[in-house]
């Protein structure tokens, strides 16, 4: 009897590493094959063949492409591309970036069928166990953005991410560490922290997270010139047509407005009368997302500290909502944005108390979605047909019913919405918070140590 779990655990991971070979070898064929004009013809795998190649070739000779108008990544993303080129010199520089990117994309498979399989120890409360749900979604979620993923290096970002969230628990200074690594390169990875139980945990992570940072910014500058060249042209980007803004713009084209779509910071914006004026209400919504995820934080400890429990499944499940919040307020929502929702929400589904099981369902549909949009239908996006219209409103409808129904299940669960009102007592009254809590002492992890169009 004690055997046929770990037969089932045998022929998951057999089933889920012949899905990963069998999937990544499409993704490859893809790449190879990107000429063909319904893969984009060309379009995806050019920026890995032209434009990170002329980057690596820039950062090769000591300096950060400072005049280049393309470049709009903090300096993390340095590194992150002068890597393939150092590791693998012989091969051409694009297929060392995606053979780099496949290890990337392996380690993460790996990180989450060993979190989802492990039985090394009893959940700390009734269906807090771990299941193989998230490896599954990451293997099968992946190939719908086609061999995109293999031309960007979002998915060495989002495996910082994802390392970082399957660490922090146990070893908050390697999960912040982690954390901080991937947000020098995007800064989204931050956000994992943001579900870090309170106490010594957080204050290690936090803490190890800002010591990184600060580290490797000084070793950068100290390496390199122009390190924070990219503030200029992030600065200056507008309403790309992919975005929540652009989807509306794009629909009030049909209304009569007048405005155009130029190739502008790398992507297609829409510029014309009120674009402007789009592109700062994204930004104020992105500030106000911000605002909102502290408060939750704020609310969410205090409750912790009055009912003396903080949900397993927020530290997880917290990430997948507040990166979901900045991806809908952004001014870009480009295709690859999917890889990091997809990291995170399979390291929420590694969790049987997981309260994003339908999130992740709505993040997987928009993936498709984000596919169909580019490269397949992208003449038709911008276009700004009723066909890439539709495409990009149902895409984008379903990312923001997935952070509203995010952000709810968290809020709840997390006890945030009653963080003010004490717990009921026998008998009517309500029992006043003891001046220091008793803290639930943490199950040891089932893993042991747990180890990652443009935006």
């Amino acid at each position: 009897m004690t055997s046929t779990p770990r037969v089932r655990a045998a022929a998951a991971v057999a089933a889920l590493t012949a899905g990963w070979l069998l999937t990544r070898a499409a993704m490859v064929w893809l790449l190879a094959h990107d000429h063909l004009p319904w893969l984009g013809s060309g379009s995806v795998s050019h920026e890995l063949d032209r434009l990170y190649t002329r980057w690596r070739e820039t950062l090769d000779r000591g300096a950060y492409p400072a005049g280049d108008p393309l470049w709009q990544y903090p300096p993390g993303a340095g590194p992150a591309l002068l890597l393939p080129g150092l590791l693998l010199p012989r091969l051409p520089y694009p297929w060392a970036f995606t053979a780099v990117t496949l290890a990337a994309d392996a380690a993460v498979t790996a990180a989450l069928v060993r979190t989802g399989l492990s039985r090394g120890t009893a959940p700390a409360a009734p269906g807090d166990g771990r299941g193989p749900l998230g490896a599954l979604l990451w293997t099968a979620g992946l190939p719908l953005l086609l061999h995109l993923p293999l031309a960007r290096f979002d998915v060495q970002v989002t495996a910082l991410a994802v390392f970082a969230l399957l660490a922090v628990d146990r070893l908050p200074r390697l999960g912040g560490a982690l954390a901080a690594l991937g947000a020098l390169a995007k800064a989204w990875p931050v956000l994992t922290l943001i579900g870090a139980e309170p106490g010594r945990a957080a204050r290690r992570a936090w803490t190890s997270a800002a010591l990184t940072a600060v580290t490797l910014l000084a070793l950068l500058a100290s390496l390199f010139t122009d390190t924070l060249s990219f503030v200029r042209q992030q600065g200056e980007r507008g309403v790309q047509i992919e975005s929540l803004g652009g989807t509306l713009l794009s629909l009030a084209t049909h209304a009569g407005w007048p405005g155009q779509v130029r190739y502008r910071y790398g992507s297609m914006e829409l510029v014309g009368p009120g674009a402007g004026a789009v592109a700062a209400a994204s930004l104020a919504l992105t500030l106000a997302a911000l605002v909102l995820i502290a408060l939750w934080r704020l609310r969410a400890v205090r409750a912790a500290l009055l009912h003396g429990h903080w949900p397993r499944a927020v530290r997880h499940d917290a990430a997948l909502a507040a990166v979901l919040l900045l991806t809908v307020t952004s001014r870009v929502i480009s295709p690859q944005y999917m890889i990091w929702l997809l990291g995170v929400a399979a390291v929420c589904l590694t969790l049987r108390s997981t309260t994003q099981r339908p999130v992740a369902l709505l993040v997987t549909a928009a993936t498709a979605l984000s596919a169909l949009a580019y490269p397949v239908l992208y003449e038709e996006v911008t276009a700004r047909t009723w066909t890439g219209c539709l495409v990009m409103a149902v895409r984008n409808g379903l990312l923001v019913a997935a952070a509203v129904l995010s952000c709810a299940r968290v809020a709840r669960v997390s006890g945030a919405g009653r963080a003010s009102r004490p717990s009921p007592a026998p008998g009517g009254g309500t029992t006043a918070p003891a001046s220091r809590p008793a803290r639930r002492p943490s199950a040891p992890t089932a893993t042991g140590t747990r180890p990652a169009a443009r935006d």
